[in-house]
């Protein structure tokens, strides 16, 4: 299990090729992310959302605030849960400039996950945003989220299990003009990511790991440091 870590690992730092951008992409960022779920056993209503502070560097230098959360809906005897959130999003300029800009950003999102044996537990993330971006024009992006979580210490998933956690997440613009003679690619960006888990307690998670996320222009590598509350 200590060399599957490893190869997941080797696989994000090192196969992908560099590009060329203005950040500084051989410099590590670092996320520091807090996510949160409501669940009633009285129906099928909760909320769920989440807290992100993205930095270029490892603390400091501003990439984006983001600020998130939705109500969702669970159906009776089907193992899906939809969401209708809204976002902000600060997003700052690389380096000593302090500049910002703001999004508000409203998605529709449908989760379905899917165990496969004992040990392997997915997550298929659908997610459809309308984004409301300052000095752009209206646009739409479509999102696919693939999660898988590998028990390593258990077979279940449960209070003090030390867990692999993977995803890969595809981007997809929808229009491509967004004003002033501008146009983006269809190809928006791509996001590969490992971590190990641990269940501190039976609804309280944390991750460390990194993502490498590929967009038309850049490459670079985040250290992420998340926690998880499934709040009952």
């Amino acid at each position: 299990m200590k060399k599957y870590i490893i190869i997941c690992l080797v696989l994000i730092f090192g196969l992908a090729p560099k590009g060329k951008a203005q950040i500084d992409e051989d410099k590590m960022g670092a996320w520091y992310m807090y996510f949160y779920n409501t669940s009633s056993n009285k129906g099928p209503w909760g909320v769920q959302g989440d807290i992100q502070y993205r930095n270029f560097n490892s603390l400091g230098d501003l990439e984006q605030l983001l600020l998130r959360s939705g109500l969702t809906y669970k159906p009776q005897n089907a193992n899906i849960k939809f969401t209708l959130g809204y976002g902000n999003i600060t997003t700052g300029t690389y380096g000593d400039n302090d500049s910002t800009s703001q999004e508000n950003r409203i998605y529709q999102e449908a989760l379905y996950p899917v165990k496969f044996g004992k040990r392997f537990y997915t997550n298929h993330r659908f997610r459809y945003e309308q984004r409301f971006v300052e000095n752009q024009d209206y646009r739409t992006r479509y999102r696919y989220n693939l999660f898988l979580n590998i028990p390593l210490n258990k077979l279940t998933m449960g209070k003090n299990t030390l867990y692999l956690a993977l995803y890969n997440e595809l981007f997809i613009n929808g229009e491509r003009s967004i004003g002033k003679n501008r146009d983006v690619e269809i190809f928006d960006r791509n996001r590969l990511y490992a971590a190990l888990g641990f269940f501190v307690k039976k609804h309280i998670k944390i991750q460390l790991g990194v993502m490498n996320q590929t967009t038309n222009t850049t490459q670079k590598n985040q250290l992420q440091l998340s926690l998880h509350h499934n709040i009952q």
